[in-house]
Parts: structure tokens; sequence; C-alpha cells
């Protein structure tokens, strides 16, 4: 539900296209640096389950493919929408360096480190994301592409807005929804959705404070 900048555009809408130029080499994916390229998107062919007795309604059936065709996939230990960042627990400048963090119990901060937590969500709630927008339409709002609908979004209200949008009502129009469907908690993807959701935040954090040592300290609610 987050989608990069730089193919929020109506040129990538409509080509279907999103393989932005990683900043290093300025070539697609970081294509001339190795990184990754430029490459058709290739969709799921599991049946589909019966609790979705739909097709064509919602944006976010076989995703990414309403929107776009062909991504950056990269290679290696690279990742990101242009292969600009290292794969979690890895760092360098070639991604090769192996980095291990550890998750503490929020109990067992000192007062300083709870300050500093919540100090890195404040500031990620007051600064604007640089590299992802939201949308505030659907793709047939957009006209296929030709009118883009986008909004700004903080650090902080990214992943509120992407925890949203992924478990959602799917809008079957004028004022219809079809509520019993959930893609991130009801479904076998509920674990590794969450798990990548918590890297992904974590991951904004480190790039917003300069603080690679960084970590989401762990709450056990038993």
């Amino acid at each position: 539900g987050h989608f990069p900048r730089a193919c929020a555009s109506s040129k990538s809408l409509m080509e279907k296209e999103c393989c932005p130029p990683w900043a290093g080499d300025g070539s697609p994916c970081g294509r001339l640096s190795g990184r990754g390229s430029c490459q058709d998107v290739i969709l799921s062919t599991a049946p589909l389950g019966p609790q979705f007795p739909f097709t064509g309604v919602d944006d976010r059936e076989s995703w990414p493919s309403i929107f776009y065709n062909r991504t950056c996939q990269c290679f290696g230990n690279f990742m990101g929408f242009n292969c600009g960042s290292c794969k979690f627990g890895f760092r360098g400048p070639r991604c090769t360096e192996r980095r291990l963090l550890v998750r503490r119990n929020i109990f067992d901060l000192s007062v300083p480190e709870k300050n500093k937590f919540l100090a890195y969500l404040t500031l990620a709630k007051h600064t604007t994301s640089p590299d992802y927008v939201i949308p505030t339409g659907t793709y047939g709002q957009m006209n296929h592409g030709t009118t883009p609908l986008f909004n700004d979004v903080s650090v902080y209200d990214l992943f509120v807005w992407m925890h949203y949008y992924v478990s959602r009502d799917t809008l079957l129009g004028d004022s219809e929804v079809w509520r019993d469907i959930d893609f991130a908690h009801e479904a076998p993807g509920f674990l590794p959705w969450h798990r990548l959701f918590l890297l992904l935040w974590e991951q904004e954090i480190q790039k917003l404070t300069g603080d690679e040592n960084f970590t989401i300290p762990y709450w056990d609610w038993r």
C-alpha cells in the first residue's frame, strides 16, 4: 500500500513499470552496478481460496499487477524499490557485512533509552517520508494512471497506512463492501507479513535517525 515516490507519476502508472534509478550509478535498479534489473512481475499460480469470490474488483489482487507489471528484482543481498538498500541483517557498500542487532524487552530499557525511543517516534511522526507516498484513490479513480492520486505521509503514518491498507474491506462500488477478507490477519501470511512490516519500520527509523543500531523493543504481553 506504499508507493515509491519515483513511481507515482502518470508515466510510470500508464507504462505499468516501477524501475527507478539507484542514485549510486543513475541506472534503473542499479543495473550498472550489478544490484538488480527491471523484470516482469511473476504472479503466483496457486488457486484462490473460497473466502474471496471476486476477480478484478480489488487493487490488492495479484499485487502489484493492477499498478505495475515490471519492477526492480534485486540480486544478492540488495533490496528495495530501486535495489538501493541491503537485506535485513546486512550492511556495507556491497551489503556483504553481517550485522547482528539485539531486541530488548522494553521494561529492561533505562530511562534515557526509553526517552530516545520516544524521541525517534516523535521525529518519525513529524517527518515526511522522502521515499514513499500513499494512494488516495483506487486505480480506477486514477483513470488507469492518467490522473495519479497520491499524498505525502509521515514516516510513522506510512506504516499506520500500510497496516490499514492490507486489512481493510474490499470496496465493491457505491456503498457496498466485502468484509470477509483481511489479507494480513486471516491467512497463513499473518506471522511473516507482520515480521516484514516491523523490519521495514525499523529500517526506516534507522535511515531517518542515522542510528544503525536502533531496534524495536519487544513487549512480553503474556
